[in-house]
């Protein structure tokens, strides 16, 4: 099926880092001085292993491990508030661009008396001059274009896969990615040599069909009622959490039924026999954890195997992604230089990370254990695709929890791998 497809501007956003906060400067300062602390307590505990088991000092090492996770998680949440958008933006100059504000203007309005009283007059008027088809008070409504946006900036924010992902915006309900299997055969000839006839290329095609997701925030009367209220910002509030959540999960491990279809759910095969259609790993050499050090072997080699895996074409845009859990392991662990690999983020709204490369948190990924996926590294930009069909949805339904009113808000997103040689994955095994 063809479908109009639009970059989003969520394709190639880059961190935020203007306007950084004077609260995100000092808990940034924080982490950094806790982090000394760290380090100079776990040298002394890898000091005393070699004598005798220190149990204080792995209890501190652990406590100051377990105060950086939250400290972390602070700045996270610092750094989500400053990038949460306005609704009210700047808006192009033209006879055209002021057609299409007051057009906007008069949606906006129409969807707040809507959201506030129930009156559908305007948006049924407005639908009616749009030829809008599937918009009607059974389907709910469309939300302003504002609206739609700002939601889809705040879960560009705050879902870890979507954030370094590729975001593609559809008009259709699947989103088909041709791409070719066995190119055309090619090769090297003098100037006056025969050319044999070459063969064609092998085409094939991934689908990425969009699949709803919802959200339904609760009201009281007294809230729509207050004039003081901005309806927009609420609602993108209420729901920015729970679409998140659900997306978050649904990119790492969804299973492909009724919902994305996570890279975690893909084929695996050790990365020694890797084939297009399969995620390649590299074995942690150990069950269910990292080898054990030794004179020849350091537990952190897996994650230079894993990154040496990737091709410099994807290696340079490599991003490391795993949950707190295992980043507080990895936090540990040092090159034989003595430097650690994990480092705190360089600057105020930046990301921590692992051998020079970024760390994404996702606390979806599994814990380690025997046999499992629970570090990942690649390109996720060209790695992963997750594509949002045009269009975020409410309705408004002031009779099933009275005497509150509920939204149920819709959207259609999907998601899968769309270059299997762009993710690799680390498997606690021994082989």
């Amino acid at each position: 099926m063809d479908i109009d497809i639009y970059d989003s501007p969520h394709d190639h956003a880059p961190e935020h880092k203007a306007g950084i906060s004077s609260a995100q400067r000092g808990e940034h300062e924080r982490i950094m001085q806790m982090f000394e602390e760290f380090k100079v307590s776990n040298d002394e505990r890898l000091a005393s292993m070699g004598r005798h088991a220190d149990v204080l000092l792995e209890e501190k090492v652990d406590r100051i491990n377990a105060a950086l996770d939250a400290q972390m998680k602070r700045i996270d949440d610092l750094a989500l508030k400053s990038a949460r958008p306005q609704i009210e933006g700047s808006r192009p100059e033209g006879s055209r661009a002021r057609v299409n504000a007051v057009a906007a203007r008069e949606h906006k309005s129409a969807f707040e008396s809507y959201v506030r009283n129930g009156d559908t007059t305007s948006l049924r008027q407005i639908e009616t001059k749009a030829m809008s088809a599937g918009s009607d008070a059974d389907g709910g409504y469309l939300v302003p274009d504002e609206l739609e946006h700002e939601i889809g900036q705040r879960l560009a924010a705050i879902s870890p896969i979507r954030a370094i992902s590729t975001v593609r915006e559809i008009s259709g309900n699947i989103y088909k990615k041709p791409f070719m299997t066995a190119g055309p055969a090619t090769g090297w000839v003098g100037e006056t040599d025969s050319r044999t006839q070459t063969t064609s290329p092998t085409i094939d095609a991934l689908s990425f069909p969009a699949m709803e997701l919802y959200a339904m925030p609760a009201a009281t009367a007294t809230l729509l009622d207050d004039a003081a209220v901005n309806i927009d910002e609420w609602i993108a509030s209420e729901v920015e959490l729970t679409f998140a959540v659900q997306e978050g999960a649904a990119f790492v491990n969804g299973d492909g039924s009724n919902k994305p279809k996570g890279f975690l759910q893909s084929d695996t095969v050790a990365n020694s026999s890797w084939v297009w259609g399969k995620l390649g790993y590299v074995a942690s050499g150990a069950a269910g954890a990292f080898a054990a050090a030794s004179t020849t072997v350091s537990p952190a080699d897996v994650l230079v195997d894993t990154i040496y895996a990737l091709k410099a074409g994807y290696r340079q845009n490599g991003t490391f992604v795993m949950n707190r859990k295992t980043q507080a392991a990895i936090r540990k662990f040092k090159d034989t230089a003595g430097t650690y690999l994990w480092q705190p983020p360089v600057e105020a709204g930046g990301r921590a990370s692992l051998l020079t490369f970024p760390l994404v948190e996702a606390e979806d990924m599994p814990d380690v254990g025997a046999n499992s996926l629970s570090i990942a590294f690649g390109d996720f930009r060209r790695g992963y695709l997750i594509v949002d069909r045009l269009g975020v949805r409410v309705l408004r339904d002031p009779y099933s929890a009275k005497p509150y009113v509920l939204f149920y808000t819709t959207k259609r997103v999907g998601g899968g791998v769309q270059d299997f040689d762009a993710i690799k994955l680390v498997k606690f095994a021994a082989s």
